[in-house]
């Protein structure tokens, strides 16, 4: 979420009176800003199913440069835009049949996603999902079924998803399944059939299941949500479940799952430092291919001889960089690959793997040369509580061992997420105006195993933010970052952590940013969307509960402690914002207007959790440079 045009008056305001600093700087070439924020150029390919027509994303430029669906024959010149947005640009979209394509939308970041359809000439584009204040899920696309497929509506009940089979070409509508009021998820299996669904209390997880279609629901198992038995598909043969399990080891693994006995049976892939869920598979050839996982950078593990061959003919052809195929045509004789690295956005290529042919389709941005993008590398450093912290490390390009710079700390979002290796608009930009950018997997980062998240529970503020500090104190004892030039900079937990870090170690950073920051953790809770519900009593233990934990909620919301924040803030809010309302930003500036210090306040009523529309992030990241400038400098 994040675009910006360079300020050129800006440039000697940059350089700092420290003599290598100034050095550094000045060698650095300088890149517009809207260069790193601007809508791809062209992106998303995919490939029909009958493996005839390629279909892109990329930004129209009469309709306010907002990203559309565009179609082309394979080996046309020709292409045809099938889909008008001029306000909000899509999310996504997949092809329903050879000559159908749905893709999805909200209005102005309000998270009411829309199901629409349209025809590969432009025709009957409709609204599948026509109804107020709904968010609509794809259930299943039925690709063996043209005319219909199954989504998951919360039209009768803002709270939970019904699942309804819908015309894709009409948007006639049957409902299928209705939610009791504790489905958090539905899955059909192999033929299309709905035969699996979780439920939830908020604190245990039960998955049910069902023969036949036209048979009641049971509760096969019922855990703990700190046990994850996830599913991923039903096997092939629709008997049995292929799951991530974290049940028998502190890291999930891939079993297979026994539907008779609810027990994971056989063992298909661990790894003893990451916990593995990406699972690979061939609908043509009916089998698993490979998984995936995360390290520091993701990795491949193959079962599939083919599969295995075509990635290292594909990586012996796109050297230097990552390779991954994106899309396949249903018979598996055409793919879509991406190439990419943490200094390119990434190019697409088409590969006619029968003839060996590997054609290339786009750059995601031809404007950025790699060569003067920075490198990010995986770090890693201690917790004051000797636990290891894995991270991330930006420097300019030019950096010389020995120098000391400013330096931009950013935390994740989440905070049940995870950073990971690969390119990143922001902290390029960031790099190429002089600053070095620091980003850690503080404790509670997924991909850990279980041990590492839970340690984060009701810990904001607390050890979840001593491991942002101690990234810090890191940074500066290893000589790279001039201690009195250290900004933090995040979003949404992130914004939290931002807010933390001004409030309870103020003598740490000389300014932050705040991007759809969490500020009261007591409103947050009190203003959760209606389908987050299930999840309620589940975040109570994760964070805290209000009436339970009230002094601990206090002492962690930086609203309460504002009278500690001394260092410049600068906060961004979208006023559509579903997850963090905008009142947890209105708060905060408030309150520290009221102490008489002046806040930068950027609020867009166009968007929702982070800024979307191209033009907003450019007014965010101008807004951000000239904030960093005046006080890094």
């Amino acid at each position: 979420m994040k675009r910006i045009l360079f300020l050129t008056c800006l440039y000697f305001g940059l350089i700092s009176c420290n003599q290598n600093q100034k050095i550094m700087l000045e060698d650095i070439k300088t890149i517009p800003l809207e260069y790193f924020f601007k809508n791809p150029e062209m992106s998303s390919f995919k490939i029909s199913p009958d493996g005839k027509y390629i279909s892109y994303m990329k930004p129209w430029e009469e309709g306010n440069r907002m990203m559309n669906v565009y179609i082309k024959e394979i080996g046309a010149d020709s292409e045809l835009r099938i889909t008008h947005a001029d306000k909000r640009s899509l999310y996504g979209y997949f092809w329903l049949n050879n000559n159908r394509i749905a893709y999805a939308q909200d209005q102005g970041g309000d998270e009411n996603i829309h199901i629409y359809a349209v025809n590969t000439d432009g025709s009957n584009n409709i609204d599948l999902t026509p109804f107020d204040n709904i968010q609509a899920r794809i259930t299943d696309d039925l690709e063996d079924d043209p005319n219909f497929m199954l989504i998951a509506i919360n039209k009768r009940d803002p709270r939970v998803h019904d699942v309804y089979r819908l015309n894709v070409n009409s948007g006639d509508m049957e409902m299928i399944a209705e939610n009791p009021g504790n489905i958090s998820g539905w899955m059909t299996d192999n033929d299309g059939k709905l035969r699996l669904a979780t439920t939830s209390d908020g604190v245990n997880t039960s998955i049910l299941y069902r023969d036949k279609e036209n048979e009641d629901f049971k509760s096969i198992l019922t855990t703990n949500f700190k046990e994850e038995v996830s599913p991923l598909y039903f096997t092939f043969d629709n008997t049995s479940l292929y799951v991530s399990s974290n049940r028998k080891s502190d890291k999930s693994a891939i079993y297979e799952f026994d539907l008779i006995t609810a027990k994971e049976t056989e063992l298909i892939f661990e790894h003893d430092e990451v916990d593995v869920s990406g699972l690979m598979r061939s609908k043509k050839r009916k089998l698993i291919t490979g998984v995936s996982y995360t390290t520091a950078k993701r990795e491949i593990h193959f079962f599939d001889e083919w599969r295995k061959k075509l990635q290292n003919k594909l990586e012996s052809r796109l050297p230097d960089v990552e390779v991954s195929v994106s899309d396949l045509s249903k018979d598996e004789t055409m793919a879509i690959v991406v190439s990419y690295s943490d200094r390119s956005r990434g190019t697409y290529y088409l590969y006619d793997i029968i003839n060996d042919n590997l054609e290339k389709l786009a750059d995601l941005s031809p404007w950025l040369n790699p060569d003067d993008m920075a490198s990010m590398k995986p770090i890693s450093y201690k917790s004051r509580d000797g636990f290891n912290i894995p991270g991330y490390l930006t420097l300019p390009v030019n950096y010389k061992k020995g120098d000391k710079i400013p330096i931009v700390v950013n935390p994740h979002g989440g905070p049940w997420a995870r950073d990971t290796w690969g390119f990143r608009p922001e902290i390029q930009f960031l790099a190429n105006r002089g600053y070095g950018v620091l980003q850690m997997n503080f404790r509670g980062s997924v991909g850990y195993g279980r041990e590492f998240w839970e340690m984060s529970f009701k810990q904001w503020g607390k050890t979840m933010q001593n491991d942002i500090t101690d990234g810090v104190k890191w940074l500066i004892d290893e000589g790279i970052a001039d201690k009195n030039k250290i900004a933090i900079y995040g979003s949404s937990y992130g914004g939290y952590a931002t807010l933390a870090g001004l409030a309870f170690t103020p003598d740490l950073y000389a300014c932050g940013v705040d991007y759809v920051g969490v500020s009261n953790i007591f409103t947050l809770l009190e203003t959760l969307p209606p389908y987050w519900e299930l999840g309620r009593q589940m975040m109570y233990e994760m964070i805290g509960d209000p009436i339970n934990d009230k002094d601990l909620l206090e002492e962690a919301s930086p609203i309460f402690h504002v009278d500690k924040i001394t260092a410049p803030l600068f906060v961004a809010q979208g006023a559509n914002d579903q997850r963090v309302k905008q009142a947890e930003s209105d708060q905060i500036v408030q309150a520290l207007k009221a102490k008489g210090i002046d806040v930068p306040y950027m609020l867009k009523e166009n968007e929702g959790h982070g800024f979307y529309n191209e033009e907003n992030q450019f007014d965010f990241y101008r807004e951000m440079e000239i904030f960093l400038q005046k006080h890094l400098k």
